[in-house]
């Protein structure tokens, strides 16, 4: 694969390093190493980048990542382990955040579940356009929620895809909604992506659960 061109965009080291930490623990030491080096950051293996939040891991590289994964592992292989990546990235880091620490209260715990949805949902895409370059909104419909990354590390500098591409955020949402909901599961899917030459990306979460 062709390396990506750096952005001038930058989302948390901290991030960064939990997606590869869960790759490393799903594929191995070896295959985490394999997919740094197809994504041309050989400098990263023995090297993850620091446990902190300073807006440091080029967008760029984040793509390049998701990238190699699409590339070694297939468009199905590499959907899995993205989605899997995204969640460890919500379960270890976003949760205890100030805008979704309040979701383990019991005063929340008792609300209906779609004022649940509202308020969860913009608290996590808050979190991201504060602490990353990553800029996303929401906004609700009769049967859905529309999440909109206006700005995307995760398929930054693609621009030739056949499908959308952006699992990981796929994951990290359908994990934020386990957490929010209490552990129900929702139907969580992207319809564009800037991959494929959208103008956003955008993801549908259907307010009705598929489990309880």
């Amino acid at each position: 694969m062709d390396p990506i061109p750096k952005s001038e965009f930058f989302y948390p080291n901290k991030f960064a390093r939990i997606t590869m930490l869960a790759l490393g623990e799903i594929m191995g030491k070896n295959g985490l190493n394999a997919i740094l080096n197809l994504a041309h950051l050989p400098h990263l293996i023995e090297n993850l980048p620091p446990d902190n939040l300073a807006k440091e891991f080029n967008f760029s590289d984040f793509s390049s990542i998701n990238l190699a994964l699409e590339e070694m592992y297939g468009p199905r292989g590499g959907r899995g382990l993205a989605q899997r990546a995204g969640r460890a990235t919500f379960a270890d880091a976003l949760r205890n955040f100030g805008a979704l620490a309040g979701a383990g209260d019991l005063a929340f715990k008792v609300l209906p579940l779609n004022a649940k949805m509202r308020i969860g949902i913009p608290a996590m895409a808050k979190i991201f356009s504060q602490i990353s370059d990553q800029h996303s909104t929401v906004s609700e419909r009769e049967t859905d929620f529309v999440y909109t990354i206006h700005r995307c590390p995760v398929c930054w500098g693609r621009s030739n895809a056949d499908r959308p591409v952006c699992y990981i955020a796929v994951g990290l949402l359908q994990e934020g909604l386990k957490w929010v909901s209490g552990g129900l599961e929702f139907k969580v899917y992207e319809t564009q992506c800037t991959a494929m030459g959208a103008p956003v990306c955008e993801i549908i979460i259907q307010k009705t659960p598929i489990s309880t």
